[in-house]
Parts: C-alpha cells; structure tokens; sequence
C-alpha cells in the first residue's frame, strides 16, 4: 500500500489563543515563573477539578520529586508502586534513597492491584513503608476507596501518579483529589498540553506552606511576596520547580479548551472501541476496560494481542502501512535499577509479577490525538483488520 502521508503516533496542537497569550506574557514583562498565566492555571485547576491547592511545575517528574520531599522519603523508606509505570515514578523516590516496593497491576485495568497492596506492604519490615503510588494507567481510575482504606489503616501517604488521568474522574471526583499529593503531566503527549509540564495538587491542607517553599529552592519567598516576612531565606530543602510564564500562557489556552479537547478524544477512543469489538469477539484482541464508576479521559487508545511476538509483527505491518503505533512501559522490577533499587530480592526475578510481565509484552498503542482525522483514523482499523 502506498500512501500519501504517515499517520505519527502523536502530534502536539494549537487548539485556540496559545499563541496570542505568549505573546500577552512577553508583552506583560513577566516570563519567569509564578506569574499572572501561572496563576490563572491553578486557580482553573483548583475550581474545575475542586482540588485544595495546585502549584504548576516544569514537568510532572517534578511533582512527584516534590510529593517525595514533602512525605520526608529517606534512606530506609519503602514506596509501593506498579513496576508497570514510567521512570520517573521510581526515580523521585530512589532519589531520596527509598527503596521501591514493586506490587502487580490488575489483568483488566493496567492498573495497580488493590487485592494485593495489603499483603505486600505487610511484606516490608514494620513501618518502613512510607507511602503508595496509584498510577491510572491510560487515564482510568484505580480502586481508589480500597487503597485509601489501606493506606490510611497502615497510616502511610497516598501520592496519586494522575500524569495521564487529567479530568478522568472517580466515582465523581476528579483524580488528583483522592491522594494526600497528586502529580498531573501537560508533556505533549498528554491531553492538554505545554510541551513540557506538571502539576502538584497538595489536597493536605498541612503540606501547603512547605510545597510552597520546597517549590521555590527552599526559600520563603512566597511569603515575602505576600507581605508575611521582611525578607526571604533559605529554610527548608527545596529546588527551582516553577514553569516558565511562556509555558503556563500555553497551556492556559488548553485548559479554555478542555472541553472540546477531551470531547474529541472520546470520538476518537469510541470509534476505535466499536471498530474493534469484533475483533474481541473472535477473540483476537483484548480491549481496554472502564469500570463502572470511573470516567476516562480518552488519554490512549491501546489494543492487547494475544502474544508478544504477535504484537511486534503488528507493530511492523503497521510500520510498512506508514502508521507509527508503540508499545509502552517495560517492567521496572526486571530493569538494571529496578533491581538495585528493589525492596526483596524476589521482586526482580522473572516471573515475580506475572501480570505485568505478560501484559506489558502485549500492549499495542495506536495513534490518538487531537487532531486525528476520521480518515486517517479508518486508515489505522482498516490497517489493523488487514493484519488479522
């Protein structure tokens, strides 16, 4: 088949006054951080998501670094998380010299499988586990009521990884909400986006004033500006974690958008799901699976095949069809870090997590964005029913 074009797995896109907003930041003389788009961002965050406290950051790696700090993780500390997860979910807690507690994801979801959390955390010695990290995967919820319930018994923190879950919601709240701290992404990948960028949602009233000072350097600059100190010093561990003005002024003009943004992506995600219902039903493919009381934002559209080695001759006949599908995570628990940082020897082996290991080999990500035709997209179906 020859085609005109190829269809990318991901194409970053304007969607209203990105442009004109940049250009109103850098006319106001304000382009470093916290300023006047910053703040319309967190305050549209806090409102429409109904979150306590939002502080826009440079990445969501950042958040999570942030989230790490303000839970005092140290040497000797324990996080539970999926091993089916990005890097830098591991990384802002290895970087306080926590070790990682690596538990399975659930077959259905991807996510993090509640069933096992109590059993793992019992697992570690005596209270060294410090906190857990629910990561929804592809923007659909995990069992939030049932972790909360465990962690808050075991009286250990609760740090939502929400990169892909903006405005997916759980039982009628928003994620980000449900955790003590929350990490939202704005990367370009995502739903809405700022090239690069994150958010940290402090939903415990009590960690508020210290992300403010771990956000800048350390400092209590914060308060200086509000008039509450005479002048700012260093007083607490911190790092620069403020987004550029020209990033929040972006992103600002997503967020206007939202709504439209994610109700194209739905179109998008429920054409792929009723073009490839009978493909399920022969039973060739698997498809993604939204529990009843959670509401997706239509962040990624994935298909799980039968076999690994089935997936990458997907991938490929993909590929030669001018259409740039991936497949996703690698487990952590079997990486070189993953095992040096690992909480129990067992963790590591192969085998050790079934599920994350079976499913991770079989996940195929088709193309999903914003700008995605109806033509290229029956390009991708028709293209995926050659294959079968």
């Amino acid at each position: 088949m020859n085609f005109k074009k190829k269809i990318p797995f991901n194409r970053p896109f304007i969607v209203g006054r990105e442009l004109y907003y940049i250009s109103q930041a850098v006319a106001g003389g304000h382009l470093s951080g916290d300023g006047p788009f910053t703040r319309r961002c967190q305050k549209w965050l806090e409102e429409n998501f109904r979150l306590r406290k939002v502080l826009l950051t440079h990445s969501c790696t950042a958040a999570l670094e942030m989230a790490a700090l303000l839970c005092n993780i140290g040497p000797g500390d324990e996080v539970v998380m999926p091993a089916y997860t990005f890097v830098s979910t591991a990384n802002a807690f290895v970087l306080r010299g926590a070790r990682i507690r690596f538990i399975d994801i659930r077959p259905d979801t991807l996510n993090l499988d509640e069933r096992q959390l109590e059993e793992v955390i019992r697992a570690a010695p005596r209270g060294a586990v410090k906190a857990v990290v629910p990561v929804h995967y592809a923007g659909v919820a995990c069992a939030m009521a049932e972790i909360r319930e465990i962690a808050d018994y075991f009286r250990i923190r609760v740090i939502e990884d929400a990169a892909q879950a903006v405005n997916a919601t759980y039982k009628d709240s928003f994620l980000g909400s449900l955790g003590d701290l929350a990490a939202y992404s704005f990367h370009e990948t995502k739903n809405f986006i700022s090239g690069e960028g994150g958010a940290l949602v402090i939903n415990d009233p009590e960690l508020i004033e210290r992300a403010e000072i771990i956000r800048e350097k350390g400092t209590d600059r914060n308060k200086f500006f509000r008039g509450e100190v005479d002048k700012y010093s260093w007083v607490d561990l911190g790092s620069s974690y403020l987004p550029s003005e020209l990033v929040a002024a972006f992103l600002f003009a997503q967020l206007e958008a939202a709504e439209r943004i994610t109700r194209t992506r739905m179109k998008i995600f429920n054409r792929y799901l009723a073009a490839f219902a009978p493909l399920a039903e022969r039973g060739l493919v698997s498809l993604p699976v939204i529990p009843a009381d959670c509401q997706h934002n239509a962040h990624m559209f994935y298909l799980l095949v039968n076999t690994g080695a089935e997936r990458d001759r997907l991938l490929a006949h993909l590929k030669a069809a001018g259409i740039h599908a991936v497949f996703h995570y690698v487990p952590l628990h079997l990486s070189r870090m993953g095992q040096r940082h690992g909480a129990g020897a067992a963790q590591s082996e192969p085998g050790s997590l079934p599920h994350t290991e079976a499913l991770s080999s079989r996940v195929l990500r088709l193309p999903c964005y914003f700008e995605l035709t109806e033509a290229d997209q029956e390009r991708v179906i028709a293209a995926v029913a050659d294959f079968f």
